[in-house]
């Protein structure tokens, strides 16, 4: 009996596989609905949408073409074909304004989106693409069940183009001797903290571009010190208004101890 059991089994299985086949291959339409269904309820996601994208074409209007849709476009999404998900889910909120099932959609057409942003070195055209999505759908949904994870979604976007500004205002501070840029840098900066003015970066932001307009104070030749270092105190104080106790005071103490000391020698020789 024993040995019964795995000869049912592959029976049965390559039973299942030919008449998949069976119904893939014949022209009844209602034949492919039923068995793409009952796949589709089993999670064999791949299966089932080989059969509805022979038969949405052939649905169009008639009464069971929101339900067909609506599996057709999911059935994209749970197979991580995103590109694929967003645009036939972005077809099911334009065809079915008014479906109980539409937030649904919207939603992880928008998601679809965010699915993939890749991460924060690379370009992140896709980010921008994702935050659009969701904001609009965040706009248009308020009272959806999926609208505080939009909203986690926006933020987790945001913090990855957050990041990757910061890193390349960065780049110009900290890129190998001789192609450090402390100029750019500092305006790289300012312009990221007008982007971003509540960043979890700020306190490394105000530091480093102290730190750029004293490398340029210190570096420099005597007759443009006098302005640098005038320049340096500004961030120095900007930065210990808001970080009286920062994670970088003894560095920075001895930063400003010899910005002093410059501005003294300056002044005895003037």
């Amino acid at each position: 009996m024993k040995k019964l059991i795995p000869l049912v089994v592959i029976f049965v299985f390559f039973s299942s596989c030919s008449e998949y086949q069976r119904v893939l291959k014949e022209e009844d339409v209602a034949a492919k609905f039923k068995m793409g269904t009952e796949l589709y309820d089993d999670g064999k996601y791949e299966k089932a949408n080989r059969l509805f994208l022979q038969i949405v074409p052939k649905y169009r209007g008639k009464p069971q073409a929101e339900k067909l849709m609506y599996m057709h476009s999911k059935a994209f999404y749970l197979t991580k074909d995103y590109f694929s998900a967003n645009y036939r889910m972005e077809r099911f909120v334009e065809a079915y304004p008014k479906s109980e099932r539409v937030d649904e959609i919207a939603f992880l057409a928008a998601k679809s989106y965010y699915k993939l942003s890749p991460i924060y070195p690379k370009d992140q055209t896709e980010t921008l693409e994702g935050l659009e999505k969701l904001q609009e759908f965040i706009n248009r949904y308020p009272e959806s069940q999926y609208f505080a994870e939009a909203n986690a979604l926006v933020q987790e976007l945001d913090a990855k183009l957050e990041k990757k500004a910061y890193e390349i205002a960065l780049q110009y501070h900290t890129t190998a001797p001789f192609h450090r840029d402390y100029n750019s840098a500092i305006t790289a900066f300012d312009d990221f903290l007008e982007k971003f003015p509540g960043t979890k970066y700020k306190e490394d932001v105000l530091f480093y571009k102290f730190d750029s307009a004293y490398q340029l104070a210190v570096n420099s030749v005597p007759w443009k010190q006098a302005e640098r270092t005038d320049k340096a105190f500004v961030f120095y104080k900007n930065l210990k208004r808001f970080f009286p106790d920062t994670k970088y005071l003894e560095q920075t103490e001895s930063m400003h101890s010899e910005l002093l000391d410059i501005k003294n020698n300056l002044t005895t020789k003037s």
